[in-house]
């Protein structure tokens, strides 16, 4: 009954099958491994982002370049601020006690002693940048030689929160926190990383440190865990689909050897049937018509042949 299964359309249904299944529920638990591994970088830099505010601080060229490790760890450098050359990040959000409030970053440019320039986010005011009476409140930079300690943050890119990276601000604003930013603005090399000052001068508010890219509970995170959903849904769907299939053809294999014959190839028959018995009749007129036209043929030359022997015995 189950013979169908050897057919060249079942072989392809069986191997499709075969080989789908496994690879969804691979690339489901690949996903899902994906979502676990985010989930315990996110614990880990939240561990060594409270053991870095207890750490004391190092220097600056000890820990560059910023990557997961050391992003986040108190830095320490030394050098004098760029007073020409102070900028305002607008539309930052600083979340605090008080809940989410809008407003700007204070950065400023630390010229080291290493020559190379280390920007510096002094900290956070509310309002708008674009106003006067709001950046009326922004402290000057300390003068002189000044050593500067904060939290070492990463270069911003483009799907930072808060980034404006179209362009288009006015004079003194940065839309990005990053040394491809800062290149047309000053004439110094820049580091390609930056800190939150820790302790800020009044009536600055003090910029937390954010997780490193790729270690917290982000949309990407969220997004492997829904592709792991989805994969074992095909997996599923696969496996409902060959049951499908294969309850239909056992049925109808099952009404074959019974000798149920679908309501469509009954007709198909009868009309077979018909198409040939209406062919017979059709064949067989014909003949009739043949041999009733040469039968009265023959009568009519025997009646002629009796005319003509009668008018001769007369004469």
């Amino acid at each position: 009954m189950y013979r169908f299964l050897l057919t060249p359309r079942w072989w392809g249904i069986n191997v499709f099958a075969v080989l789908a299944i496994p690879l969804c529920l691979f690339m489901g638990s690949w996903q899902l491994s994906r979502f676990e591994g985010r989930v315990q970088d996110h614990q880990q830099q939240e561990s060594r982002s409270a053991r870095a505010k207890a750490a004391a601080a190092r220097p600056l060229e000890s820990l560059l370049p910023v990557d997961t490790v050391t992003s986040g760890r108190q830095a320490s450098a030394r050098g004098h601020y760029d007073a020409g050359h102070q900028l305002l990040v607008p539309d930052r959000t600083l979340k605090d006690k008080r809940g989410e409030r809008q407003g700007f970053y204070v950065l400023d440019l630390l010229r080291t002693d290493g020559g190379k320039a280390l920007p510096v986010v002094r900290g956070w005011l509310p309002g708008d940048a674009a106003s006067k009476a709001d950046t009326a409140k922004v402290p000057a930079p300390p003068k002189g030689e000044v050593t500067v300690t904060g939290a070492l943050q990463a270069s911003e890119n483009q799907g930072t929160d808060g980034v404006q990276a179209g362009g288009g601000l006015p004079q003194g604003q940065l839309g990005m926190i990053s040394a491809a930013s800062l290149v047309n603005i000053v004439p110094y090399p820049v580091h390609d990383a930056w800190i939150t000052q820790t302790d800020p001068q009044a009536p600055l508010h003090a910029v937390p440190p954010a997780a490193a890219e790729g270690s917290g509970l982000d949309l990407k995170a969220f997004q492997n865990l829904g592709y792991t959903g989805e994969w074992f849904v095909f997996a599923g769907f696969v496996v409902f689909m060959w049951f499908r299939l294969f309850r239909r053809d056992a049925e109808a294999a099952k009404d074959l050897a019974l000798g149920i014959v679908p309501e469509g190839d009954e007709g198909a028959a009868g009309g077979g049937a018909g198409a040939a018995s209406a062919g017979g009749s059709a064949g067989s007129e014909p003949e009739s018509d043949r041999a009733e036209g040469s039968g009265a043929g023959r009568g009519e030359e025997r009646a002629a042949e009796q005319g003509e022997a009668a008018r001769a015995g007369q004469v």
